[in-house]
């Protein structure tokens, strides 16, 4: 329920897609529905929905992942006729049981070294990303888009990363002018408003720290909105959805000569890190803990920023490597399930921190003895390690602790 998983199930049965859906109808559609106990099915068909329709299984662990959601429709004699259960995998990306089955079974079957596409193109590991880049004298980001044009045009490619980008700075400036209290129970007013408007009315600038004001907004804005059930870019889950967004926004705003085309670069390059991060280890707070969500957007922010900032591919992987070597053993441990405390001030940190990563790597030379590789080998043994009441389940650390302060 703190994810918004029953208005999302609503929403989504009502044909509404997460890209598109008004925020108002985020905010008000889920109680006409539990209301009326009805819903148009993919807005066409009037189907009955009974108030607990929906419920809450914590305490039930099913194969393959712990995000798991079963769906169960039955006629109106009560018979079932439809029984499917998909899985949210991290990241905005949801599988079915039969996919991850299937795809458990593919890799089983498998030789270690097997590569999918042709070694030229391909990478699993980031010492085969800085091969390529050594090989072919190009960037990080340049290897991404040559990836991605395997499958799209360049235009295609450019406009969509701009319409990400786009959507995360649309998300800042929401959480910049919106008030009140977030909901869920806890009460957390929101901050970002009250902090915008300070640092707007400011008509001194000479604080040498004055820009990382504006990061610690940028980042709160965005996870005050997330919190709000409202939409974000999964950057790369909802979590963590403020640090890349805050550190794009720090380079546009406080970096000389940003542009579009820094931009993409940037992103190309943060999608090179997520890429690594997601195959070798995982995004997902349930299987991980939050060095899985705000360890890798600030690994992902670190890397995008050297990139844009004139690093090499040596240091932008150190940027990368820096970002998720301190966060390693970061748990995640909301209180009240809700995505607000600790999550929302966390991704300031993050975001700060990966602003940090980056300038440290970009005063080296990019030689470094902790690899990027061997920090995301660290951070999937440490999630498997990790006790499970530190890994969303809201029944260890401050979601338990907070009540007895």
């Amino acid at each position: 329920r703190g994810h918004g998983t029953d208005r999302a199930v609503l929403l989504g049965l009502s044909g509404y897609h997460p890209e598109t859906v008004p925020s108002s109808v985020v905010t008000s559609l889920p109680t006409t529905i539990t209301a009326e106990g009805t819903l148009l099915l993919l807005g066409k068909k009037s189907v009955v929905i009974a108030t607990d329709a929906i419920s809450f299984q914590p305490r039930v662990s099913i194969d393959y992942h712990p995000n798991a959601l079963r769906f169960r429709a039955h006629n109106s004699l009560g018979s079932e006729i439809t029984n499917a259960v998909y899985f949210s995998i991290g990241g905005g990306f949801v599988a079915s049981e039969a996919e991850l089955k299937e795809a458990e079974e593919f890799v089983a079957h498998q030789p270690a070294n097997h590569h999918p596409l042709a070694p030229a193109e391909h990478f699993e590991t980031a010492e085969e990303l800085l091969e390529l880049c050594q090989r072919d004298g190009i960037s990080i980001s340049e290897v991404m888009l040559r990836d991605e044009l395997k499958d799209r045009p360049l235009d295609e490619i450019r406009n969509r990363i701009l319409d990400i980008a786009r959507a995360m700075n649309e998300c800042i400036d929401a959480g910049c002018i919106t008030g009140g209290i977030l909901p869920g129970g806890l009460n957390v007013p929101r901050r970002a408003q009250a902090l915008f408007q300070a640092l707007s009315a400011e008509t001194e600038h000479n604080d040498p720290l004055r820009a990382l004001d504006w990061v610690n907004l940028y980042a709160l804005a965005v996870n005050e909105e997330n919190a709000a059930g409202h939409r974000v870019v999964t950057a790369p889950t909802n979590g963590a959805a403020g640090i890349v967004p805050a550190v794009l926004r720090y380079y546009r705003e406080f970096i000389p000569g940003a542009d579009d085309e820094g931009t993409i670069k940037f992103l190309l390059a943060a999608a090179a890190v997520g890429t690594l991060i997601k195959r070798n280890a995982s995004i997902s707070g349930a299987e991980v803990g939050c060095q899985g969500e705000v360890g890798s957007a600030c690994a992902m922010a670190a890397a995008g920023l050297a990139e844009v900032l004139g690093g090499t591919p040596e240091q932008v992987e150190n940027a990368a490597e820096i970002g998720m070597e301190h966060n390693l053993g970061l748990t995640c441990d909301p209180i009240g399930g809700l995505v607000q405390i600790p999550c929302i001030e966390r991704n300031a940190i993050g975001a700060v921190k990966a602003i940090n990563a980056a300038r440290m790597a970009l005063r080296g030379d990019g030689q470094h003895l902790v690899s990027l590789d061997m920090v995301i080998k660290t951070m999937k043994e440490t999630g498997k390690d990790m006790h499970h009441h530190y890994k969303e389940t809201s029944i260890g650390g401050l979601a338990v602790n907070i009540i007895e302060c």
